[in-house]
């Protein structure tokens, strides 16, 4: 399979690669949920240029991946579309500062390793490595800073939704704050299900 680089596809081709790979069978490599996986948040709430951020916490899955699985794209897969959140998209981040306003964007690393700025310009960096998953909430900016030759990610959203795309434009701020106040509270953690993660992080919040 070949693997495009997501900052290479215009915004129209983008939409219509999600609607590809959205019929595409899964993989059929069933696993269970990983309630006891080691989780990071990270909070941004102050709005950042263009970028308004969320109060809702990114989390990060630290090798969400148990080490005796081979096939990392297929067990993310699969663990994804179980807890509601089916995968869409395989590709590397944008290299551009931008977020979403109608979902929120889970990041699951099949392949390689990448530092990713989060929260706009002035926001933390952190790296990531194949087996790692992150959760962005709706809003919170992020782009790809630099990335190995092999580095791919999986993106995935709740059952239903596809995201929308904004970059870091002050303009936008009024009306993609109102799109992030409509959106519910997922009932499952992508990862780990009915226990921990957004159930207990993000209920919090």
């Amino acid at each position: 399979m070949k693997i495009l680089n997501r900052h290479q596809v215009s915004r129209r081709d983008f939409c219509q690669l999600l609607l590809l790979a959205s019929a595409m069978p899964l993989t059929g490599y069933a696993q269970d949920s990983q309630p006891n996986v080691n989780i990071r948040s990270l909070t941004l709430d102050k709005t950042v240029g263009g970028v308004p951020n969320d109060k809702l916490p990114l989390l990060i899955y630290q090798q969400a991946v148990p080490k005796n699985i081979a096939n990392t794209d297929g067990y993310l897969t699969d663990l994804f579309a179980r807890n509601g959140w089916p995968v869409q998209w395989r590709y590397q981040i944008f290299t551009f500062t931008h977020y979403h306003s109608n979902t929120h964007e889970l990041l699951g690393v099949s392949q390689g390793q990448a530092k990713v700025q989060l929260g706009g310009a002035t926001g933390p960096t952190a790296t990531i490595q194949k087996g790692d998953v992150i959760l962005i909430p709706a809003g919170v900016g992020h782009k790809q800073l630099s990335a190995s030759a092999d580095f791919q990610v999986l993106g995935a959203y709740p059952t239903g939704l596809s995201p929308d795309l904004y970059h870091d434009d002050p303009s936008k701020l009024a009306e993609t704050r109102q799109n992030i106040a409509r959106i519910a509270m997922p009932t499952t953690d992508p990862v780990t299900g009915t226990q921990g993660g957004i159930r207990q992080r993000w209920q919090q919040s």
